[in-house]
């Protein structure tokens, strides 16, 4: 079983789910953690993980012979991405703007063009105290690719039988986001209850909907706002499936590190009657 924490914006405390259900998964079975929120991941900070294993992140891109390049301007023409143009003098190559899909060099009638890995970032695996695999991806500053790196963090790090796998992914919901929830079997969606909240909260609704997945709300920092975000749940049939007050000393908690169920052992029993709901809905 596949399940994805997801947020329509940060700060929601996405991670704190994330996390507080696998190491309630943890104590009586094997459980896979992947921190997908590759820009900024955090995760194994809660988790207390010892990474023992690290390997690049990269994406082929083109290098041009020049002395085999007809310049017949095919390559820039197939690339989608704009990242090959054909001057008079040579074909320039901006390997930031590439994909790698690879057409151009398909597509290359004279064989004048070769791939070689850019590298895109660092993906890390290891292990908690807890006995939780956990395996993360991290974004070289300034990189712009993250939905390769989120793939071959998923590709690198396969579940194994009877692993329950969470997957903690990128706040927002653009490309990384479907990268990170593709093949899940449910989707809990973590929001407070503010307009910002209510409002990316529709956004990260839609993005469900459109990848055909079910989903479920947490609500966090209840009582800082309004019901307009169980309104609107209760309006779509989406199930909330728990409240987590505002609570100043979880916020001190979690910012020295310390886990939610650690915090709060009481939340323990609640998150394993959320995973036997998750269970009973899942296709």
């Amino acid at each position: 079983m596949i399940i994805a924490v997801a947020s329509g914006k940060g700060g929601t405390g996405k991670t704190t789910i994330a996390t507080s259900l696998a190491l309630t998964l943890a104590s009586d079975r094997p459980v896979l953690f992947l921190d997908c929120d590759v820009e900024a991941p955090n995760a194994h900070l809660l988790l207390k993980s010892s990474f023992n294993q690290r390997k690049d992140a990269t994406l082929l891109v083109p290098v041009i012979d020049e002395s085999r390049c007809g310049q017949c301007g095919t390559c820039a023409e197939v690339c989608q991405y704009n990242a090959l143009a054909v001057t008079e003098q040579r074909v320039l190559v901006f390997p930031e703007m590439c994909h790698g899909c690879g057409s151009c060099a398909l597509n290359c009638a004279w064989g004048a063009i070769r791939e070689v890995p850019r590298g895109l970032g660092i993906l890390e695996s290891g292990n908690t105290p807890a006995g939780i695999r956990v395996a993360c991806g991290l974004l070289n500053i300034g990189e712009a690719l993250a939905v390769p790196v989120i793939r071959q963090l998923k590709a690198s790090t396969p579940a194994r039988p009877g692993e329950t796998t969470i997957i903690d992914a990128p706040p927002g919901t653009s490309c990384p986001v479907v990268e990170a929830l593709r093949g899940a079997d449910y989707v809990i969606l973590v929001t407070e209850p503010t307009p910002f909240g209510l409002h990316d909260l529709k956004l990260a609704y839609e993005l469900t909907r459109e990848l055909g997945l079910p989903a479920g709300v947490i609500i966090n920092r209840n009582g800082i706002g309004d019901q307009r975000v169980d309104d609107f749940c209760q309006h779509v049939g989406l199930p909330v499936l728990l409240h987590i007050p505002m609570d100043r000393a979880i916020a001190v908690g979690i910012a020295q590190g310390i886990p939610l169920t650690t915090l709060k052992p009481d939340y323990r029993p609640l998150f394993r009657q959320l995973l036997l709901t998750i269970a009973g809905v899942r296709p």
